[in-house]
């Protein structure tokens, strides 16, 4: 950019480096974004992005409410908003858990935007395991049991495993 030009908005910075990152999303209504984020644990991690007039904010669901262990899953969201960067782990009035987090606008460049989901996504898709495991184990027993009652197939359960006492499924 030449000492004359007029710096691009943060709208035209946020828009340019989606469409770089091949990320599916979309602008429906200015200022406003939704990102999908392909996970690996978690099929897909959907982001708001709105750009306000000093800020922007981001949001992401994680999870809905736990079914159980309650204080053990907020220990452990606590504790990780420790090591979390531009975002923290935050729950609504229903329990659900989202990501949330305020930046800057004049901090809003391709890089920023770039850690920033990266964090959205390691925050909701690396932690995706170890929430369902705290807060969802009873489920995931019931399931797994109902399954091999069925003779259908546990594979994508391998992951909980070691909740039901059973070895990852064979190739």
């Amino acid at each position: 950019m030449s000492d004359d030009a007029v710096p691009e908005s943060p709208a035209e910075v946020l828009e340019a480096t989606l469409r770089e990152t091949g990320l599916e999303w979309e602008n429906p209504a200015p200022g406003s974004y939704v990102v999908t984020l392909p996970g690996t644990r978690k099929l897909a991690t959907n982001v708001s992005l709105r750009i306000g007039a000093h800020s922007l904010s981001v949001n992401a669901f994680v999870i809905r409410h736990p079914d159980e262990n309650d204080a053990a899953v907020h220990r452990w969201l606590l504790e990780r908003n420790l090591k979390l960067y531009g975002v923290g782990y935050a729950i609504d009035r229903l329990g659900d858990i989202y990501l949330t987090g305020r930046l800057p606008l004049s901090v809003i460049t391709p890089a920023e935007l770039d850690r920033l989901l990266g964090a959205v996504l390691e925050a909701s898709d690396g932690a995706f395991n170890t929430l369902l495991e705290l807060g969802y184990a009873s489920a995931i027993r019931k399931e797994y049991a109902w399954r091999v009652s069925r003779g259908e197939s546990t594979r994508n359960l391998d992951a909980f495993a070691r909740l039901t006492d059973t070895p990852p499924a064979e190739d």
